[in-house]
């Protein structure tokens, strides 16, 4: 894990943090949160928005370290009310957001390569996509409709949580093999292109996006639907 620290906390002023950590600006829209806050301190923006500022601060250090792991104290005292929506914007913004943008420079770099091989590069990315795309789909139909069940109290069947994180690596893993191939196979000529080097970029952002967003599934997320079901036992 990163040894980044991360000091701030609901009295910080939300635009030092940014400052001090650009990457979580991309988290404000998940959290439905905008640009404009003056020197407002994080509470009082959340607060304005009605967004659990713990619940804000908590991601924001997973983020912002690169992937610091909050023990189950912390997340059991912080109100997680909020996280299905969280989760559903954050795979609102990979599936609409990353996604396309990394599709269009890998149709750049397919069309500057010899027929067959562009066409298996495609192929590799679109079935990584479909893959992800069908791993978010089956949490959305089933882990989040659990989690608002048992948040509002009412009884609903058990679900195996663990087994639906167990996808969780190999996701992480297609995108590292896809940065292999970039890095180890590409002609030299397309290698060293502005859309090579942007997609190696992108894909090594979203790489590390991912890797926080589940953090914040099983370190946060897992903890709290079992004390979740605990309370109804």
């Amino acid at each position: 894990m990163s040894n980044k620290r991360f000091t701030f906390d609901r009295t910080s002023q939300m635009s030092d943090m940014l400052t001090t950590h650009p990457m979580l600006v991309m988290l404000l829209p998940r959290f439905g949160l905008s640009l404009g806050f003056g020197d407002k301190s994080v509470g009082e923006v959340c607060d304005m928005a009605g967004v659990d500022a713990d619940f804000f601060v908590l991601t924001c250090g997973i983020y912002a370290t690169g992937g610091m792991v909050p023990d189950k104290a912390r997340v059991l005292s912080t109100s997680l009310r909020q996280l299905v929506t969280y989760l559903q914007r954050s795979h609102d913004f990979y599936v609409n957001s990353c996604l396309p943008h990394i599709a269009g420079h890998m149709q750049h770099i397919a069309e500057r390569l010899p027929e067959r091989a562009g066409q298996a590069l495609l192929q590799f990315f679109d079935v990584y996509r479909s893959e992800m795309k069908e791993h978010f789909t089956r949490e959305e139909r089933t882990i989040f409709p659990y989690i608002t069940a048992l948040q509002d109290g009412k009884t609903a069947n058990t679900v195996d949580i663990d087994a639906f994180l167990a996808n969780h690596e190999r996701i992480e893993t297609k995108f590292e093999d896809l940065l292999q191939i970039i890095f180890k196979y590409l002609p030299h000529e397309v290698a060293n292109e502005e859309d090579t080097l942007n997609v190696v970029y992108d894909i090594l952002q979203v790489s590390g996006d991912l890797r926080c967003h589940a953090i914040v599934e099983e370190r946060v997320m897992v903890p709290y639907v079992l004390w979740l079901e605990s309370q109804q036992q």
